[in-house]
């Protein structure tokens, strides 16, 4: 989405000075954004909607910082990438089972089924839709398809859309347009996909 595009361009370029004088490894910024995840996981089982979607917020930013503290500081590594991928999904996953969890509880108000269908289940929908987004791409660059960071559902664009949801209420919307967006994003990738590999 071009908007959240040019806010993490702005980002990114805001984020450079600080990104200099960041007294933590990149690896350890990644592990940090991770916890952050893990406590707005926990905010979304007990309800907290509003705070969940801040840490949401302050756990992007110490996504876009590790990159940016590799990159100025010179410290990118394969390994790190790595790592910042795998903690990547588990963030994507812990922050969705929190909401589960809440809606199960029913500590999460504003959860109203949709179509008749439970925001716990709609949970699941967005959780499959953003793991394939993911695996998608790293398949099809592992089979030789380049220039695979393409779609409208990067893992930026989904934190920050349920980040809006939890904070205004309008949570079940929310996942609900991650479940849409993302699932666009991988007949958008399968499609890209097929013009370089055969």
């Amino acid at each position: 989405m071009l908007i959240f595009n040019k806010l993490k361009d702005k980002v990114r370029y805001y984020i450079i000075p600080l990104a200099r004088i960041v007294p933590f490894s990149p690896n350890t910024i990644t592990f940090i954004g991770l916890i952050i995840s893990l406590l707005a996981a926990l905010m979304f089982g007990l309800g907290e909607l509003i705070l969940a979607g801040l840490l949401i917020v302050l756990s992007g930013f110490f996504d876009v910082l590790d990159g940016a503290a590799a990159r100025i500081n010179k410290k990118m590594t394969n390994f790190g990438a790595f790592l910042d991928s795998i903690c990547d999904r588990y963030a994507d996953a812990i922050v969705f089972v929190g909401i589960i969890y809440g809606t199960l509880s029913g500590n999460i108000l504003g959860g109203e089924p949709f179509l008749g269908i439970q925001l716990w289940f709609w949970c699941l929908l967005a959780l499959i839709g953003s793991y394939i987004v993911s695996y998608s791409r790293s398949r099809a660059e592992a089979s030789g398809a380049i220039d695979m960071n393409i779609g409208i559902a990067e893992r930026s664009e989904r934190m920050i859309i349920l980040a809006i949801g939890a904070i205004t209420g309008l949570i079940t919307i929310a996942v609900i347009l991650i479940v849409l967006i993302t699932h666009i994003t991988i007949l958008q990738r399968i499609v890209h996909a097929k013009k370089y590999l055969d």
